[in-house]
């Protein structure tokens, strides 16, 4: 990951000092993380302090892979066997941050005070990374300056992976993802932190007109009194119904005679009639026959404000479960505090809306209500980083072109 295009005097130090490097780096690290900051990992900076940090090293970077090019150190540091090392290291590392619980309190105590339960923010892992960025920044300003078009490639590639890898980590304080709780007719302008568990006032505020919900056809199911379960259908299907639907248990087969998706029952006489969405809840008049005696009567899926209709046939009882959500929508409005711009939009699972730097996604609602829940939840999440980032994931897509056309135009 490293080299230059110049000439050089040959370097005395190689693999082997590259490895010694790289274990020291990695045991100095964990002596930091125990000793001193007691596995509570690097404080990352926030905005401004990240950028300035990043631009100190960047120049830094430049001035000594101009004016120390010829320095033998300088040259071991961005060459390529120090850079190899510093890979297995990082690799080594991400690999027990894949396999350790990471989280706060998880883990064994052992693993904690070293930070292998925060592996990406422990002095071992920053360490590395850090000088892995000096590393890929020395080998990347010898392959620019001077620059020669041959060099495209490798400066597109290694490039880009440098402001990803560089960004991605320097801007992680920066990224923020809270919980936004909506409640239909009401303005809202906070939301909850999971992470620190406070709130805070968002740069606009959310008004909720109106929470939708569209559901699959309910299920018709039997369940055995005696045996304390429900039981599966002959054709093992999920028992979705619909008019005219026939499903069956082990000698019990019922028949959908009528279906209505929204109804209501409003007078005395026990029948459901249709009615509006808002209001109405799914019935089914059911007939069968069970050890020679028929039977019939409604099923319904019942609702938060009425109990749900079950027919017992035997020692079985058969009932309409309600079908499970199929796509949920909120329909709001959203006033920018700094403009004052006023926008309606509706939000959809799998279909951010994008205001102030924040990405708004509908996450949740109040399971128990179902479709008649007032209550959304919003998840705002807001990345000023993840631009920069895509630009670098940009020039690698540029570099493996380049790479590919030329290996084609070669053939």
């Amino acid at each position: 990951m490293g080299g230059n295009g110049v000439e050089e005097p040959a370097v005395s130090w190689s693999f082997r000092e590259g490895i010694f490097f790289s274990v020291a780096l990695v045991a100095a690290g964990f002596v930091i993380e125990a000793t001193v900051w007691g596995g509570q990992g690097v404080l990352r900076p926030s905005w401004p302090w990240n950028i300035i940090i990043l631009l100190l090293l960047t120049v830094n970077i430049v001035i000594a892979g101009l004016i120390l090019k010829d320095k033998p150190f300088v040259k071991w540091l961005g060459g390529i066997p120090l850079g190899l090392c510093l890979i297995i290291a990082m690799a080594i590392l991400s690999f027990f941050g894949g396999v350790m619980p990471q989280g706060a309190g998880k883990g064994p105590l052992w693993a904690q005070n070293l930070g292998l339960n925060s592996v990406f923010s422990s002095w071992p892992f920053v360490l590395t990374v850090f000088f892995f960025l000096v590393n890929l920044g020395l080998s990347l300003v010898w392959k620019t300056v001077p620059f020669k078009s041959a060099n495209l490639q490798f400066i597109l590639f290694h490039g880009g992976f440098w402001v990803a890898l560089a960004c991605g980590l320097i801007g992680s304080e920066d990224f923020r993802r809270v919980i936004i709780p909506l409640y239909e007719g009401k303005v809202t302008q906070s939301a909850f932190d999971p992470v620190t568990k406070t709130t805070e006032d968002l740069p606009f505020s959310l008004y909720l007109h109106d929470f939708e919900m569209e559901e699959y056809d309910p299920r018709l199911m039997l369940y055995d009194i005696g045996g304390g379960g429900y039981e599966l259908n002959e054709a093992r299907t999920s028992g979705e119904i619909t008019q005219g639907s026939v499903v069956s248990w082990g000698g019990l087969s019922v028949t959908v005679d009528k279906f209505l998706l929204n109804a209501v029952v409003e007078d005395g006489t026990g029948v459901p009639v249709p009615t509006d969405a808002d209001r109405g809840i799914p019935y089914a008049f059911l007939e069968g026959e069970h050890e020679g005696t028929p039977f019939s009567g409604w099923v319904s899926t019942g609702s938060p404000f009425e109990r749900p209709l079950e027919l017992k046939v035997g020692g079985r009882v058969l009932s309409l479960w309600p079908g499970s959500p199929k796509k949920y929508r909120s329909k709001v409005t959203i006033k920018s505090d700094e403009s004052g711009d006023v926008i309606s939009e509706i939000l959809e699972v799998n279909k951010p809306v994008s205001v102030e730097g924040w990405m708004l996604y509908q996450l949740d609602y109040d399971e128990k209500l179902g479709r008649w829940s007032e209550l959304s939840v919003v998840e705002g999440v807001r990345d000023p980083w993840l631009p920069v980032v895509y630009i670098g994931f940009f020039m690698i897509l540029a570099g493996n072109t380049l790479f590919f056309w030329k290996g084609i135009k070669k053939k």
